[in-house]
């Protein structure tokens, strides 16, 4: 059954692990068996969410796009928006409740889209679970350990970190100054909270939690660096050119630890460059996940 993002109702599954996972599903075969996969037996694209963000935070136009003749699912992992439980603050621990999330629904198999922590917690998943994995989609992402990554830029942090959280920082962040990135921004904005019944808001707990985690990941350790050469899956590497949260300098290091890892930086766009060139990332995904 094919249907809009925004229009597509919140739906829960209880896991192995005791969590009641909230999640949406669009596109070729969501209507049909939870573990079939998709259409003609076609494998899932899973998206992993960025910092305090909950399923309304995903742009619907690039959500539809990506569900053009593939099944796509989003969900809150543990703690977050309508899931239970209690948010962990270990990269780890979010990528074993993905994991427990893809039991629940019964997918031996699925390509992975993480966005910023969320990539962190695509990566855990692939060397964890390196046979769930098919094709992995990296998008404002950053290995661990990398040098100079500890934290985010004090500016930053203010701007999306407060109890608070003030649309015009966020746009800051998010995009660039430029006139038609900043427009874009705001229609991605524009088109995410149309709904007529939202998602539960992040707490503050899953704020500090995920932070916590998010720092860690950035405490410098070469020794790290060396783990994502062993994910095994084909790896799209993908960020803006002024990205001032995970800056590109750590995408192109990770794509050049993970062997044969494709890499693109798009113009002009900052942490929401996937939201800001929708259509040509999406168009970039689905020519990386049709392949054979």
């Amino acid at each position: 059954m094919t249907q809009l993002y925004a229009e597509a109702p919140v739906k829960t599954v209880s896991a192995g692990n005791g969590i009641e996972y909230a999640y949406r599903e669009i596109g070729e075969g969501s209507g049909g068996s939870e573990g079939s996969g998709g259409s003609q037996g076609g494998v899932p694209l899973v998206l992993l969410m960025h910092f305090r963000g909950n399923l309304d935070f995903w742009d619907p136009a690039l959500a539809d796009a990506l569900a053009q003749g593939r099944r796509v699912i989003a969900f809150d992992n543990t703690g977050v928006g309508g899931s239970s439980g209690t948010t962990p603050s270990t990269v780890a621990q979010m990528a074993l409740d993905a994991i427990a999330f893809l039991d629940a629904l019964e997918l031996a198999r699925a390509d992975i889209l993480g966005f910023s922590l969320g990539s962190f917690v695509a990566q855990e998943i692939a060397l964890i679970r390196p046979s769930l994995v098919r094709r992995l989609v990296l998008a404002s992402a950053a290995p661990q350990g990398a040098p100079g990554m500890h934290g985010w830029a004090k500016w930053v942090i203010d701007a999306v970190g407060e109890p608070e959280v003030v649309p015009s920082l966020v746009l800051d962040v998010f995009y660039t100054r430029s006139a038609e990135s900043r427009s874009t921004g705001e229609k991605a904005m524009q088109r995410m909270f149309t709904r007529a019944e939202f998602d539960a808001p992040t707490s503050w707990q899953t704020r500090q939690a995920q932070y916590d985690a998010i720092t860690a990941w950035g405490i410098p350790d070469i020794a790290l660096l060396e783990r994502v050469s062993a994910i095994q899956a084909p790896v799209f590497v993908a960020n803006g050119d002024s990205d001032p949260m995970v800056l590109p300098r750590y995408s192109h290091l990770l794509a050049g630890l993970i062997p044969d890892a494709e890499i693109k930086i798009y113009p002009d766009a900052a942490h929401g460059f996937l939201f800001q060139h929708h259509e040509e990332f999406a168009g970039d995904v689905t020519e990386f996940l049709d392949r054979a």
